[in-house]
Parts: C-alpha cells; sequence; structure tokens
C-alpha cells in the first residue's frame, strides 16, 4: 500500500471557492468524506485495477484513497476540467497518477494521448445533474465506448441523474448511499459484460 498522500492546502476552503465561482461545475460544497472515498474505491475495485480512470478529481481526496488502494504497477489517469483543481491535482507527484486537463466527453482521445488501455474502473464524481443534459449523455456515451469488458463505471452523485441518463447506454445501475457524507451521496455502478 502507498504512503498516505499529504494535503498541501486545505481542501474544504479551496472546494468553498471554486464552488461559489461555479456551482454547477462543481456541485457540491464540500469535498467527499473518507467514507464516501473508502466506498467508491470498494465498489469499483480498485486493488485489482491495472487502468483507473477519475472524472472530476475536485481537490483529490477520492484521487488519494485510489492512488493509496491501487496496485504499484497500475495507472490512474486524472481528468479535470476547473484550473485551480488541476493545480492541485499537479501537485501530487505520484509517478502513477497522469493528470489531464480537459472534459471527459473526449475520453478515448485523451486515453490514446496518454498511451493507455481501455480501463478497468472508471470513477466519477461530476455533477450530471448541473451540466448541459447532452454534454452528460456524450460523456456516458464515451464512457460505455472505453470501458474494458468486465470493467466497472463507479458514480457517485447528489442526485439521481446520472442513472436516468445512462440507462439507454449502460444499462440499469446497482444501487447504494453513503449517508456518512454531506451531503449524503448515491453511489451508481454498472459493470461492461
Amino acid at each position: 500500500m502507498a504512503p498516505r498522500l499529504q494535503k498541501k492546502t486545505d481542501d474544504r476552503v479551496v472546494f468553498l471557492q471554486q464552488f461559489l465561482k461555479n456551482p454547477r461545475q462543481v456541485g457540491s460544497v464540500i469535498p467527499s468524506s473518507r467514507y464516501l472515498e473508502r466506498r467508491v474505491v470498494a465498489l469499483a475495485e480498485v486493488p485489482t485495477a491495472r487502468t483507473i480512470v477519475e472524472l472530476g478529481t475536485g481537490t483529490g481526496g477520492i484521487t488519494r484513497a485510489i492512488l493509496e488502494a491501487m496496485p504499484h504497477d497500475a495507472r490512474l489517469l486524472g481528468i479535470e476540467i476547473n484550473p485551480r483543481f488541476q493545480e492541485l491535482l499537479n501537485g501530487f507527484g505520484d509517478s502513477r497518477l497522469i493528470p489531464h486537463a480537459g472534459s471527459a466527453e473526449h475520453l478515448r482521445d485523451i486515453l490514446a494521448q496518454h498511451g493507455l488501455p481501455a480501463p478497468d474502473a472508471i470513477i466519477s464524481g461530476i455533477p450530471f445533474s448541473t451540466m448541459d443534459r447532452g454534454l452528460g449523455t456524450r460523456i456516458l456515451a464515451s464512457i460505455a465506448e472505453v470501458l474494458a469488458p468486465g470493467g466497472r463505471f463507479v458514480a457517485y452523485q447528489v442526485s439521481g441523474q446520472v442513472a436516468k441518463l445512462a440507462l439507454p447506454v449502460l444499462g440499469a445501475p446497482r444501487r447504494q448511499v453513503e449517508f456518512l457524507n454531506i451531503p449524503p451521496v448515491r453511489l451508481y455502478r454498472w459493470d461492461r459484460r
């Protein structure tokens, strides 16, 4: 297991600042709880994944949990659209992490740009409920297109919008709720056959 990565700033302050600047893009006023982090890692089966993609890294709480749980020879592609969050991601200093500034709708091209194979796990905290429906649909289609056979897509969300949008391309998900998070968060998992 990798050593615990240190936070370089107070994540809650940075997260709140970015939420106030663009609430539709950030989607929450505070970062994920450690309980949510653990649940996401377990649901995505991170310890058995070789290539992992995180969509919307935020201040990096889930990113740190993924890095701690993933194998030493695995790769984590962190895609973030927010410039301030991207700065934080660039400062992690873990060679297994590949930070990428851009939109998740271009997932196939981003994977190719970094020479990565189809991901075993894709984890998303991006707020599907506040983004344009067309963009959300394109991101989900991109996920369905690139996910490896036997791979899993895990989304953690405040609302159920992602399950509705994903139904035509990914089918019905398994569902869980993490109550030890503010606010409580719904978790969804889809498996590629």
